[in-house]
């Protein structure tokens, strides 16, 4: 038996892959791990299993990779008999986005052993599945405030996966995760790879942390072109942010280090922008190339024409793809005789 075969099983029969897309599917990798601050990691992977609809592709074996030692599985008693044993699943699903797009996601428990072979397996999986780009996520404890927008910062082999987002000037040293081995290989083997990293305030580090996993997750559907519902995100991060800000206000102290930490980091923001004014700053929206709006609109006035021309005819138009993409992307309610007053919520 080869070595492949006892690290993972493939799903039979194979649900299929890539579909949706105009090149291979993007990989986003979310193990459960060391650099998992505020839960980000974790959560940005129940977070997509939850709200899309996934299959199976490849599943790990645990005895080859898990310490259970080091990560013992809950058991349940009940009437002085087991009746239920966590499992620890480790494995590769397909998952469509809210636009039907297939992309790849590997989570589970981070392994305890065998990094090497099982980066090995991942970027064989890679290939096997001819995925276009991989992105692992992390999240680390920062000095910075909860008050400011939060940080994603990024590394990685391809400029058009990096872009405009924030990256760290110079050498950085990390401690190691099965995940940089992964983006190690993948390098090896001239795959496209990268790395993003939410910077968690780290007195919220201990405690689900939703503005992270937003931020990471919004990240990758601007490299990547996907599409999430985050709309459950967003209440959570509006509760968080109202619990934060009454801490906060009923402590003198509290606040004193949240403003040291704001100065601290508008200092270093400010200084960022020096050094690299072309990139895009955390809390700013991603501008579309005039390229990209010239596109929409005129999608958006040849929409308004078919609408006319079916209402001339008698009956209503239904709605076409270029308008529902304009509308996702642009607010803008076609609905609306006047394409600039429509401006509107986008509901996901």
């Amino acid at each position: 038996m080869s070595d492949d075969h006892r690290m993972y099983e493939l799903e039979y029969p194979s649900p299929a892959v890539g579909e949706g897309g105009p090149a291979g599917p993007t990989l986003i990798i979310a193990m459960q791990g060391y650099a998992d601050a505020g839960h980000a990691v974790e959560g940005s992977a129940d977070h997509l299993k939850a709200a899309l609809e996934s299959r199976t592709v490849a599943t790990f074996n645990n005895d080859e990779l898990i310490d259970y030692r080091a990560r013992r599985p809950v058991v349940t008693l009940n009437q002085h008999e087991i009746s239920n044993v966590e499992d620890l699943e480790l494995d590769m699903r397909v998952l469509r986005d809210s636009d039907g797009t297939s992309f790849l996601l590997l989570s589970g428990p981070e392994p305890d052993l065998r990094w090497e072979a099982f980066s090995e397996a991942v970027a064989d999986l890679v290939e096997r599945f001819d995925v276009r780009e991989t992105i692992c996520l992390y999240a680390a404890p920062m000095g910075a405030p909860h008050t400011r927008p939060l940080v994603v910062s990024a590394h990685g082999n391809r400029e058009e996966l990096v872009g405009s987002m924030f990256t760290f000037d110079g050498m950085v040293t990390i401690p190691g995760s099965a995940s940089i081995l992964i983006e190690r290989e993948l390098h090896k083997r001239g795959r496209p790879v990268a790395g993003f990293t939410a910077h968690v305030p780290h007195y919220v580090a201990s405690s689900p942390y939703p503005h992270a996993m937003y931020q990471l997750l919004q990240s990758v559907e601007d490299s990547a072109n996907l599409r999430f519902p985050l709309r459950s995100l967003e209440r959570d991060m509006a509760k968080v942010s109202r619990q934060l800000a009454e801490q906060t206000a009923a402590s003198e102290e509290v606040a004193q280090v949240v403003h040291a930490l704001e100065q601290h980091y508008d200092t270093e923001m400010e200084e960022y922008r020096e050094r690299n004014p072309e990139a895009m700053m955390p809390g700013e929206a991603q501008v579309p190339s005039g390229e990209e709006i010239s596109e929409a609109f005129e999608n958006f006035l040849a929409a308004i024409e078919d609408r006319d021309r079916a209402l001339g005819e008698g009956h209503s138009p239904g709605e076409d793809e270029s308008t529902r993409r304009l509308s996702d992307h642009y607010f803008i309610d076609p609905s609306e005789d006047d394409g600039f007053e429509g401006l509107a919520e986008d509901d996901e």
